[in-house]
């Protein structure tokens, strides 16, 4: 029986989906950037016809452009609160939302003529005069961010240090190019440039990183955006988001 079940999930996979003659516009957190590439490449092949459009940035700033009116058949955000927001304005499909990956907070700092940094404390010193963190109001990773540090009592006292970013790889970027001391990331952005930026620490002190995916509410195109959403679940999109860090939801 094991192995009839085996057999069945690999024809399954090697069989494309109904073909379709669609452009699916995909909005996704910025940090799934390079998962999401190879992901829309694969589900592109395995639907004929179909075009994958991705549109990568901060989860709340894909919100805003789905409040004015941007067309999305799929929305990945990188926290819950956002796509909370997205259902309760009624821009996505609850009945369609699920979670798909997980992450963690790292903070780190660049390769090379870095600050002594070791420890959270060590923010707070005068070797550290620049921390770029992700805008509170509309990155998920800068509210991840100020739960770590308020939990460690840093908050208010390395405020004055902040160099705020639009979306997590942009603080990514400050990072590697040495603009700033140190900065707070997903594990799996600072893996994209381990050769620039080293990993001080695992962070801790806040809401677990998880990914929720749903379909757009006027989505042209929803029993297809389904099926991506579905997709995200098989082990061919699993496999692409483990090889890139990405835990199981």
């Amino acid at each position: 029986m094991r192995r009839a079940r085996i057999a069945s999930l690999l024809l399954a996979l090697a069989l494309p989906l109904p073909a379709h003659t669609a452009e699916l516009t995909v909005s996704a957190a910025a940090s799934l950037t390079d998962a999401f590439n190879e992901i829309n490449r694969l589900f592109s092949a395995k639907a004929p016809g179909t075009t994958v459009r991705a549109n990568y940035g901060a989860s709340g700033t894909l919100l805003q452009q789905m409040a004015g009116g941007a067309q999305v058949d799929v929305f990945a955000s990188a926290d819950q609160a956002t796509m909370d927001k997205a259902v309760a304005q009624k821009l996505v499909d609850a009945r369609t939302r699920r979670d798909f990956a997980t992450n963690s907070v790292v903070l780190v700092a660049p390769m090379r003529d870095s600050a002594p940094i070791r420890t959270l404390q060590d923010l707070d010193t005068p070797a550290v005069k620049r921390i770029a963190i992700g805008k509170v109001a509309s990155v998920p990773v800068g509210r991840y961010t100020r739960q770590v540090l308020e939990s460690a009592g840093l908050w208010t006292t390395l405020e004055p240090k902040f160099v705020p970013a639009d979306s997590v790889r942009q603080v990514l970027d400050y990072v590697a190019r040495g603009e700033v001391d140190a900065g707070f990331v997903y594990r799996t952005d600072a893996a994209v440039r381990k050769d620039e930026v080293r990993i001080v620490m695992t962070a801790e002190g806040h809401t677990p990183v998880s990914y929720p995916v749903a379909v757009g509410a006027d989505s042209a195109h929803k029993d297809l955006a389904r099926q991506y959403a579905d997709f995200l679940a098989t082990p061919l999109a699993r496999e692409v988001l483990e090889r890139h860090g990405f835990g199981k939801p």
